[in-house]
C-alpha cells in the first residue's frame, strides 16, 4: 500500500488555525496560516483561451484564486478591489507568472458609476467582456441582534446584492451569446446563521437573483450561475468574526476542516468554461458537505 497522503489530506486542519482577530479589511498575507490559493495542484486545459474576465473582490480569498486559474486556462482578467492595494498587486504578480494579463482596478461595487467606469477601463484594455465573476462581499459578526445597526445592514446588502446589480447592469451591454455571469452565494444564504443575519439573508438574495437572471437571460444564450461555498479560510474570517470563533475554523462540515480558496477556484472554471454548456440558474455547491 502506497503511504502517500492526498492534497486533501494534507489541507490544514482546525488545530492548524490559531484565534487571531485582524483589522478589517485584513489583508491576506497577515493571515495564520495563509490561504491555499496559487493554484499549485490544479491542472489547466486551456478551456478559457482567448476570454477575458471581470471578478470582483478579485484581490485575495477566492476572487485571487479564481483570477489565477482563469489566467492558467488562457483567459485575461481585471480584478476589482475595494482596499487593499498591496493585496492587488500580488494577485496581478501572480496572474503574470502564469500567463495572463491582470488589471487591477480599484472601485467599490456599492457605487453604480464606478461599476459602469470599471467595465469600460476592462474593455478598453483587452477589447471584450466574456465573464462576469461577481464575488465581492462584506460580513460583520454581530452575537447581540440589537447590535445589528441599520447601516451594517444597508453596507451588507449594497455590496453583496446591489452591487451584482450594479456590476450586470454595467457589463450587460457588453455581452454576447456564449458569455456567462458567475455570482459567488453561500451555504449560511440556504440555512441562516444566527450571528450574521443581514449576510446570510443577502446571501439568500444571490441564490434567487442568479436564478431569476438565468431565466430572463436565457433566450440571449447568456448563462448565469452561482458557485455556493461553505466555510473557506479568507481575509474576511479574521477580520470579521470575534477570536474565539476564529480559533480552530471551521469543522461544521462533513470533511471536518475549512475550504481552501483554490479548492473552490475549479468550479469557477468550470461554470465559465463551454463544458457547462447546459448549465444555467445553478447553484454549485462546494461546502465540504456541509448541506
Amino acid at each position: 500500500m502506497s503511504n502517500t497522503s492526498t492534497t486533501s489530506e494534507r489541507r490544514p486542519k482546525p488545530k492548524d488555525i490559531p484565534g487571531q482577530q485582524l483589522a478589517y479589511p485584513a489583508s491576506q498575507a497577515d493571515m495564520t496560516p495563509a490561504p491555499d490559493s496559487d493554484l499549485s495542484n490544479y491542472k489547466a486545459a486551456g478551456k478559457l483561451t482567448g476570454k477575458v474576465a471581470i471578478i470582483t473582490g478579485g484581490d485575495s480569498g477566492i476572487g485571487r484564486a479564481v483570477a489565477i486559474a482563469y489566467a492558467m486556462e488562457g483567459a485575461n482578467t481585471a480584478i476589482l478591489y475595494n482596499a487593499n492595494d498591496d493585496d492587488a498587486t500580488k494577485t496581478k504578480q501572480l496572474v503574470e507568472e502564469r500567463g495572463g494579463q491582470c488589471l487591477p482596478i480599484k472601485m467599490d461595487v456599492r457605487n453604480p458609476e464606478e461599476c459602469e467606469d470599471a467595465v469600460k477601463q476592462t474593455v478598453e484594455k483587452f477589447g471584450q467582456l466574456d465573464i462576469l465573476v461577481n464575488n465581492a462581499a462584506f460580513q460583520m459578526v454581530r452575537e447581540d441582534i440589537s447590535e445589528l445597526t441599520i447601516k451594517q445592514f444597508h453596507e451588507t446588502f449594497e455590496t453583496n446584492i446591489f452591487g451584482y446589480f450594479h456590476m450586470f447592469k454595467a457589463a450587460y451591454p457588453h455581452l454576447k451569446a456564449g458569455d456567462v455571469i458567475i455570482n459567488t452565494g453561500s451555504i449560511i444564504g440556504k440555512q441562516g446563521k444566527k450571528f450574521l443575519v443581514d449576510y446570510t439573508a443577502s446571501k439568500g438574495a444571490v441564490h434567487t437573483f442568479t436564478k431569476s437572471l438565468a431565466l430572463n437571460l436565457a433566450e440571449k444564450k447568456i448563462r448565469v450561475n452561482a458557485v455556493v461555498p461553505g466555510p473557506v479560510w479568507t481575509p474576511n474570517i479574521p477580520a470579521t468574526m470575534p477570536e474565539d470563533q476564529v480559533d480552530g475554523f471551521d469543522s461544521a462540515n462533513a470533511m471536518k476542516r475549512t475550504g481552501q480558496p483554490e479548492e473552490l477556484a475549479p468550479a469557477y472554471v468550470f461554470l465559465a468554461a463551454e463544458d457547462s454548456s447546459f448549465m444555467t440558474g445553478a447553484l454549485i455547491d462546494v461546502t465540504g458537505g456541509q448541506l
